[in-house]
């Protein structure tokens, strides 16, 4: 999946993909599962900057535990202009 957000990346250079981390807190700790959401956010960036796409065309926002909908351990990837 992320070689298809590589590649959609490079086709239009004017998009930016925002990265929105989330972790749960199993510990009853919320800045550990900060800490573990903005780890994922990261990951995920680092493999696409190794694919060749520039730093500045990611927003990174880690989360934690406020996750909302949806299961808490994850990251959303959204296409912005």
């Amino acid at each position: 999946m992320l070689d298809q957000v590589a590649q959609r990346l490079e086709q239009d250079q004017d998009l930016r993909l925002l990265l929105l981390a989330y972790a749960s807190d199993a510990d009853g700790n919320s800045s550990d599962a900060r800490r573990l959401s903005l780890s994922r956010a990261l990951a995920i960036r680092a493999y696409l900057i190794d694919k060749g796409i520039r730093t500045a065309r990611f927003i990174v926002r880690a989360q934690g535990d406020r996750y909302g909908d949806g299961p808490a351990d994850r990251v959303d990837l959204s296409y912005q202009n």
